[in-house]
This record gives structure tokens, C-alpha cells and sequence, in this order.
């Protein structure tokens, strides 16, 4: 017998001893119970709700912009992405480093008093 009819015969074989012949009844309680067990999670079931996003409060919505700031969000518009990633990953290294001379500026005023 070739490797290959083996072959064949044995997932054939393997196909039907995996088959089942149990019928279920879809209308049964037994089978399909209500929603009864403490602490299991239906999140699979039911579709998760996206969450309402608050509104940011005033105070944080500047109440005027100046054409500087209408120049910045045209330039910031016109960048690809990797564009504004490496202009972000800039003005973090910039934030950071104003944070460090600011420190040194603090403790040296302490120092002085």
C-alpha cells in the first residue's frame, strides 16, 4: 500500500471517531441555561458598549487662539505620521530637558536662598 492511500485511511479513520452522533435539543433549559452562574462574565455574548468620552471642562479649552497657534496646527496638519511622531518625541526631549535646567536653577536658588 502506498504511504499516501495510508495516509488517507488514517485521517478518514481519525475523522470518524471525532464525529458525534449526540443530538441536541437547542430549546432545552438543561442544555442552554439562563444566565444563572454568580461571577462568570458574559462579555463574549454581549457586545461591549464603547464608553461615553466626558466633555473636557472649559478651563482646559483655550477660549482664543492667535495666529500662532493657527500656524502650528497648519504645519502639525500637513505632517505624515512618522512626521508628527518624531516632532512629538522632539518636544518631549525638549520638555525634559527644560524640567532639568529648571531643577538645577531651583536648587541652585535654594542654595542661595
Amino acid at each position: 500500500m502506498s504511504k499516501t492511500k495510508m495516509k488517507a485511511e488514517t485521517s478518514s479513520d481519525l475523522e470518524q471517531s471525532l464525529l458525534s452522533t449526540e443530538k441536541l435539543d437547542r430549546a432545552s433549559p438543561d442544555i442552554w441555561p439562563e444566565r444563572n452562574y454568580p461571577g462568570i462574565e458574559y462579555s463574549v455574548i454581549e457586545p461591549t458598549r464603547s464608553p461615553e468620552i466626558p466633555a473636557l471642562p472649559q478651563s482646559i479649552i483655550p477660549q482664543e487662539l492667535d495666529k500662532h497657534d493657527y500656524t502650528l496646527i497648519g504645519r502639525y496638519s500637513k505632517l505624515t505620521a512618522q512626521e508628527l511622531i518624531v516632532e512629538v518625541k522632539q518636544l518631549q526631549n525638549l520638555a525634559y530637558q527644560l524640567g532639568l535646567e529648571e531643577a538645577k536653577e531651583m536648587t541652585r536658588g535654594k542654595s542661595v536662598n
